[in-house]
């Protein structure tokens, strides 16, 4: 029986998947960077393709915003036979020295939410990327020569932050940007055994004011990062 939110059936998605949160850049990335794209699944709005990435099979699923939604969609895909899972998003940029358009490599996130909290029930828990996941996005980073930042990032269950300085408070702690996902996909793919990472362009730098990148300066970035996560699935197959 299909999962009742990716309704789709074993052997529709490849073992490698992106993981945008938003369906428009789902179905941006299939059009634009897979070979022989088609959907596969379109329940809820939640789009998802799979097609071919220099002739290997890899997918796109659409997440939606937050934790909650996020972990539904990792747990069914995994039920799908996903094995290898890369968040691929735009964050919130907290270090002093981000600039618009920098990549950030994720190690780990910290689970400013209620999901994680929920899954471990309560227990203290370290929501890490799977190591080869950032060796490989790590390579290919490099050898595009991609402005990047590796390290920590925080998934909120808030975007509008009611935190005064968040940007002081985060950095003070090493954490590198703010996103809504990544962490309940680590937690869940460690859980299931399966390989997770997330790679992330700063849209937003955060400190005393907000500053928001462009629209065909934010195009360009993603699209960068998003031939360097084709690059890291395909180097983990």
């Amino acid at each position: 029986m299909s999962p009742v939110h990716v309704r789709a059936e074993p052997g529709d998605f490849a073992e490698s998947v992106l993981l945008p949160g938003d369906p428009r850049r789902a179905r941006y990335i299939a059009e634009n960077f897979f070979e022989d794209a088609r959907l596969v699944t379109e329940e809820r709005g939640m789009l998802g393709y799979t097609g071919a990435y220099k002739g290997k099979p890899v997918s796109v699923q659409t997440t939606g915003m937050g934790c909650p939604s996020a972990a539904i969609v990792t747990n069914e895909l995994i039920q799908l036979g996903a094995r290898n899972l890369l968040r691929v998003g735009t964050c919130g940029g907290y270090h002093r020295d981000m600039e618009l358009g920098d990549l950030v490599v994720a190690t780990a996130a910290v689970p400013q939410d209620g999901t994680v909290s929920s899954i471990t029930r309560g227990m203290p828990y370290a929501p890490a990327a799977h190591f080869d996941v950032v060796h490989a996005a790590h390579h290919a980073a490099e050898s595009a020569g991609q402005r990047t930042f590796m390290g920590p990032i925080v998934s909120s269950d808030l975007f509008y932050d009611p935190e005064e300085d968040p940007a002081d408070l985060w950095n003070s702690l090493g954490v590198l940007a703010v996103e809504m996902e990544a962490a309940a996909i680590f937690t869940i793919a460690a859980m299931e055994g399966v390989r997770a990472g997330c790679l992330l362009t700063v849209s937003d730098t955060i400190g005393q004011e907000v500053v928001r990148i462009g629209d065909d300066e934010l195009r360009k970035a993603v699209d960068g990062m998003m031939t360097l996560a084709l690059d890291t699935l395909d180097a983990l197959n």
